[in-house]
């Protein structure tokens, strides 16, 4: 990263902590509505108008590690299979056959050596999707083979990662990314391995729990032993972008403090101090948030499962170690990290019984939770205002707090 947007960061650190009140024209935030939280009606704008229309991580290209290399995924709600093809390309395509809509795979990973196979009646397709072979063809009269390949999702890669998006219509990843797609080309993202990958069941909204990420207000009440002894939360700096996306950076209390659980681990090219001294926690609009370290980073990712359950999943990369097992610090790295997501856990599945409680009527939100309200707007503007009930709307009042850049 360019050393004057760091000093630019860094100076924007030091006004948060040295401020004595919002900065001046900020706005007040309306409260969010209770019932954005508890709605099934109001999930169910969210499935169509946003989940289905997003760019979303679903793989990293270590689980796809030779050609017919697959697996499913279904965080939408809709099989979709991800594979590698014969020339090394990743794809993806409806788990649908195009005869009756058997699924052509049916484990959640594995090899396709001979292609993608429906178990029904053994319509094949290739790699690439096309249909090649179908039993007894001679009563298909005029079937046009060509015109009946699979539904392909729109799938990309960041790197080793692969995203995809439901929506044929969406503009490319990297242009929806903006800021951030060119600060995670700047780090070796060819390189980067899969370390772990973890799930939890969260008894709450979906929202409940993302916007647990989205603040660092809460690091004293619920992290008093573990995250709010290293980081300073009154020194956080916020970046807000378009199309929903946000940074948050929260200084190390103690300059030249370093992770003990990451001491010895090998460190990402690239590499800053904005990555050693301010933790940057990124949010890829919707569900995906991922606070960047020099020896790695984790990606914790929030699926909505019903309007009071959601999924929790927690993928660790870091910088290629070689051949062999990974560094042996890392157990202790995961334990110490699933402890902090424990005490989150804690909280937060009685909070959504106190929310769908009489006493619950909305979200008073502070400045420091300024993310949360940008992304309530951004959900707003994905399924259109004409479709939510006036009583669920949230006002867009951060319009000239949005940037397009980093400074």
């Amino acid at each position: 990263m360019d050393a004057q947007v760091i000093e630019q960061l860094k100076a924007g650190i030091e006004f948060e902590r040295t401020r004595t009140g919002p900065p001046e024209g900020f706005p007040q935030l309306p409260d969010i509505p209770a019932g954005r939280y508890t709605d099934p009606e109001f999930l169910r704008l969210e499935q169509a108008h946003l989940w289905k229309k997003a760019w979303l991580y679903a793989g990293h290209v270590d689980e796809l590690p030779e050609a017919g290399s697959f697996k499913l995924w279904r965080r939408t709600g809709s099989p979709i299979v991800i594979l590698r093809d014969n020339d090394n390309h990743i794809r993806a395509f409806y788990n649908t056959c195009r005869h009756r809509g058997g699924p052509l795979v049916k484990e959640e990973s594995g090899t396709l050596p001979g292609g993608l196979v429906c178990g029904f009646h053994g319509w094949t397709y290739t790699l690439a999707g096309e249909l090649v072979s179908l039993r007894d063809q001679r009563d298909f009269v005029g079937l046009d083979m060509s015109c009946r390949s699979l539904i392909p999702v729109r799938c990309e890669r960041l790197g080793n990662w692969i995203f995809i998006n439901e929506d044929a219509d969406a503009p490319a990843l990297a242009d929806t990314l903006g800021p951030i797609h060119d600060y995670f080309c700047s780090l070796p993202l060819d390189t980067l391995r899969l370390v772990s990958h973890q799930t939890f069941d969260v008894n709450c909204n979906v929202k409940t729990f993302l916007e647990t990420f989205l603040e660092v207000y809460h690091l004293k009440s619920t992290h008093p032993q573990t995250v709010d002894r290293f980081l300073d939360h009154r020194g956080t700096h916020i970046i807000l972008w378009p199309r929903g996306h946000s940074l948050m950076l929260s200084p190390n209390r103690r300059p030249g403090w370093v992770d003990p659980g990451a001491q010895g681990m090998p460190e990402m090219a690239g590499a800053t101090e904005l990555e050693r001294e301010a933790s940057p926690s990124f949010n890829i609009f919707p569900n995906l948030v991922t606070p960047v370290s020099p020896t790695g980073l984790p990606f914790n990712l929030i699926w909505p499962v019903s309007e009071r359950r959601s999924l929790l999943e927690v993928i660790w990369f870091a910088p290629d170690w070689g051949g062999g097992a990974r560094h042996d610090r890392w157990d202790t790295r995961l334990r110490n990290y699933e402890r902090i997501l424990g005490e989150d856990l804690a909280f937060i599945e009685q909070m959504q019984a106190s929310i769908e409680s009489a006493g619950f009527h909305g979200v008073p939100l502070n400045y420091q939770e300024r993310r949360i309200y940008h992304w309530h707007e951004e959900l707003d503007r994905r399924i259109g205002a004409d479709h939510i009930p006036a009583s669920l709307r949230v006002a867009p009042v951060l319009d000239n707090w949005v940037r397009e850049g980093w400074t």
